[in-house]
């Protein structure tokens, strides 16, 4: 079809060419054989084929002998680099550049591990080491490589593969295979329920561009298969020749009851005959003697075939590497005697058909149909195996037909971390808490799927059947896979297990009594500092003392209500409004005292704990016990064990000396519990030992650890969903008792100090002060020239001698005039008389 049409359209060609076919039969050896036959025996100037990888790899080297060149539209391997092989030139695309779109649709759906089923040929085998490259790249990880020959008993290996594969925990599978191989390999797979919910598979284009002619029944077999192929642009040439080639097969069906639809390999074909033959027109334009008779040169004498050396090859591969056209695959143009890489799409099986779902491109990465957006929902609705649409997570645990065994320890008292009930119908166990709820917000956050099933740590009563550390000796036994619950992460513990990161912070530490100090018969002194006592009375008597001075003069009723000097009014009233202000406070303060309960714990002191012998509890089966005696050194008679925080408080109200106990050790967690239900009478005292917190723990090297690590980080990262789940479960101790707590006054506080009222004091004392001294140089003003003139020739300290001693004396004046202005009367008129009288 390529030469008719080729010579159609040109038909007043210089050449024509004419096609000399041999047939390899899938063979290596008789494809090199059937190539020298050619080049010895037919006059050939270009070699078209052969078709397959394994067999172009001895051509190659033919054609270099003879300086023919070697044209392949479907060996795509890798290893047959065009560059080292200067005779051969690939008219399709190397298989080396789909390698990106892979490991970029793998990527997208955050795989981190692939298994890889490839043919054992030179086009298998060729891809493989740059597919790992490329998955490493995106840190994906091969698992598993399964190498599936095409020998006769090709069958029973694949079956035995897929056996393998089944048996490891990879769900994401990667298939390099030509349709011979691959077809078989879906067949088996869907046999053997690997086409379920859960896989993901994927072809590269040595499958998914020979999908269409493959036997229409292996579609049932592919249905959510994910495959890339180069992207082939519409065109009118492309149209009107599919429909040719279908009329020319029955209407699209040969009586084989074969797809007749047209490969990307056929058109890649129908261009390379169109590149040959636009080649060999140049040519034959500049030197047409090259394709005369005998135009085959010399034997090559050091070649033990005798093959001859081609007149024409050299010409033709120069032609040919310059030949550029628009052909029905696209844009045909060859630099460095390859076929330029091209965008791939990437189609979706379901049904009977396939779906294009998207592009990749070299500079965008995976682009949508419509647009060109590129991003994680660039692709359409992809349809998995299993007909679901969920992504498949890619990885499960290789436990085939089972299930992980998840211990859970049954609390009698402490219910908020797991909590284990029995149907009365089924005898089903159900599993709920705050330790639950956060094992499964981790499995959520897995990148695979984990089938598991809950299995209680109970004896026949229902109850605990040991302690914590047996517990988590039981994964050692085999009976559980993991344990989840309010499991503290201990190094004796971690010698025997593996833990994950911790989910909820723990420590240890003790619960006591709330001390009563509403007893205390000097608790009316509490509210004020001794500092402010001290100084609240001096300024009581500094006041009086300028009041004093201000009034005895003026103020015959002195030690009455009255005062009879403004100085001294204003004074008072400074004074009055600091003695306001103190009493208000001073009388909030002590009311809060009085009324509101204070957290001071009874016991503060571990060792003298230790040292008074009293009694001290623990929760039962706790590692607590064994950290009581071995770190804090308790007696172990001293040790009592409890289950509820109602025995918890049993205990403490009671006390050591009427059999219950001073204090109770337990890790913080549970005694926020406690005080959730009893925090009006009971806190939390003493230091905090320290944990690693809570966690989940798997036998030793589980690779499921890492995982679940980087799950709960993902979990308790998010901070909205643990607020959720923490006012779930631990509400109560956050409103009833972190609220109150806020607002609790501590009897222990710091009482009010000077410094809290220092401005009001500095107030006071400038206005008395400032009162005093405005008063006394107002006397002295007032009677200084009266002095002078009487002792004219006295002394300046006899002067004021005298001024102090009448200043002693008080006036002689009304009672009326007592109600009146002290500044209305002439201080000089009344004083003038007792002056003389003294003189």
């Amino acid at each position: 079809m390529a030469i008719s049409d080729f010579y159609a359209e040109y038909a007043n060609s210089l050449t024509r060419l004419t096609i000399f076919v041999k047939d390899s039969a899938n063979d290596t050896v008789a494809a090199s054989s059937e190539t020298i036959e050619l080049m010895n025996n037919q006059e050939i100037h270009v070699i078209i084929g052969p078709q397959k990888s394994t067999q172009a790899k001895f051509v190659i080297d033919l054609g270099e002998k003879a300086q023919i060149p070697i044209i392949s539209y479907s060996a795509t391997s890798p290893s047959l680099d065009p560059t080292h092989n200067p005779y051969f030139i690939r008219t399709c695309q190397d298989d080396y550049n789909q390698v990106q779109a892979i490991a970029t649709l793998v990527q997208n759906f955050g795989w981190q591990e692939v298994v890889l089923i490839y043919e054992d040929t030179e086009f298998g085998n060729g891809l493989i080491p740059y597919l790992t490259d490329a998955l490493q790249q995106v840190k994906t990880r091969v698992c598993y490589r399964s190498v599936i020959s095409p020998s006769s008993n090709y069958q029973l290996k694949i079956a035995k593969e897929l056996g393998q594969i089944m048996a490891r925990k990879s769900r994401v599978l990667l298939v390099h295979m030509t349709a011979f191989l691959g077809s078989e390999l879906f067949r088996q797979a869907a046999e053997v329920g690997m086409m379920s919910k859960g896989f993901a598979w994927i072809v590269t284009d040595g499958f998914s561009t020979l999908l269409d002619p493959t036997i229409s029944n292996v579609f049932d077999s592919m249905q959510g298969v994910l495959g890339v192929r180069p992207l082939v642009p519409l065109s009118k040439g492309l149209s009107d020749f599919k429909m040719r080639w279908k009329t020319r097969f029955f209407n699209g069906t040969d009586q084989n009851g074969k797809n007749t639809e047209i490969s990307l390999f056929g058109l890649w074909a129908y261009d390379t005959i169109w590149a040959v033959a636009k080649a060999v027109e140049t040519v034959a334009k500049i030197d047409y003697s090259v394709f005369g008779e005998k135009v085959i040169g010399r034997i090559d004498e050091s070649d033990s075939f005798g093959i001859r050396v081609s007149k024409s090859g050299s010409m033709l591969l120069e032609r040919l590497e310059r030949t550029k056209f628009e052909g029905l695959s696209g844009e045909f143009d060859l630099r460095r005697r390859q076929l330029q890489p091209v965008p791939y799409e990437i189609v979706n099986v379901v049904e009977k058909r396939e779906r294009i779902i998207g592009y990749w491109k070299r500079k965008e990465g995976i682009v949508s149909v419509k647009t060109a957006n590129s991003s994680r929902d660039a692709l359409k609705t992809i349809i998995w195996p299993g007909s679901t649409k969920a992504p498949p997570k890619g990885w499960v645990l290789p436990i085939i037909g089972d299930q992980l065994k998840i211990g859970v320890p049954v609390t009698n008292g402490f219910k908020k971390f797991t909590k284990v009930e029995w149907d009365p119908r089924t005898n089903e166990p159900k599993i709920s808490g705050f330790s639950h709820d956060i094992f499964l917000e981790a499995l959520d956050k897995l990148p695979f799927a984990v089938p598991y099933k809950f299995i209680p740590y109970a004896n026949s009563s229902r109850k605990m059947a040991g302690t914590y550390d047996q517990f988590i000796s039981e994964i050692n036994h085999k009976k559980f896979d993991a344990v989840i619950g309010d499991i503290t992460i201990l190094a004796n513990r971690a010698s025997h297990v593996d833990f994950t990161l911790p989910y909820y912070e723990a420590g240890v530490s003790m619960i006591v009594k709330i001390k009563d100090d509403k007893k205390n018969i000097w608790i009316f002194l509490k509210p004020l500092s001794l500092d402010l006592w001290l100084t609240t009375g001096c300024a009581f008597v500094f006041t009086g003392f300028i009041i004093w001075i201000l009034e005895h003069r003026t103020n015959a009723q002195f030690r009455g209500e009255n005062l009879v000097n403004n100085w001294s009014r204003f004074v008072m009233i400074i004074w009055i409004f600091v003695v306001l202000i103190l009493t208000q406070s001073y009388t909030a303060s002590l009311a809060s005292i009085l009324t509101v309960q204070r957290l001071q714990p009874a016991i503060v002191d571990v060792d003298k704990l230790i040292r008074n012998g009293a009694f001290v509890g623990y929760l039962k089966n706790s590692y607590v016990r064994e950290f009581l005696i071995a770190q804090l050194k308790f007696n172990e008679s001293k040790l009592k064990f409890y289950t509820s925080p109602e025995e918890y408080h049993e205990a403490l109200s009671k006390g050591s000396k009427n059999g219950g106990v001073e204090a109770i050790f337990d890790e913080i967690p549970f005694i926020k519990l406690f005080l959730a239900k009893y925090c009006s009478k009971y806190m939390m005292a003493g230091p905090t030992y320290r944990s690693d917190g809570f966690g989940f723990a798997f036998s030793l090297g589980s690779p499921l650890v890492s995982h679940f690590s980087r799950a709960i980080l993902n979990v308790t990262q998010d901070y909205k969903r643990m607020q959720e789940l923490e006012y779930k479960y631990f509400g109560d101790y956050k409103t009833k008792c972190e609220d109150q707590a806020g607002s609790i006054f501590s009897s222990d506080g710091p009482s009010l100090s000077v410094y809290s009222f220092g401005g009001l004091f500095i107030i006071t004392g400038l206005a008395s002060i400032c009162s005093c001294v405005i008063y006394l140089v107002k006397f002295y003003r007032n009677h200084w020239s009266a002095v002078n003139s009487v002792h004219p020739g006295s002394s300046l300290l006899r002067k004021f001698s005298t001024m102090a001693k009448h200043f002693d004396k008080k006036d002689d004046i009304p009672l009326d005039t007592l109600n009146q202005s002290s500044d209305s009367i002439s201080i000089r008129d009344q004083l003038s008389p007792g002056i003389d009288e003294g003189i």
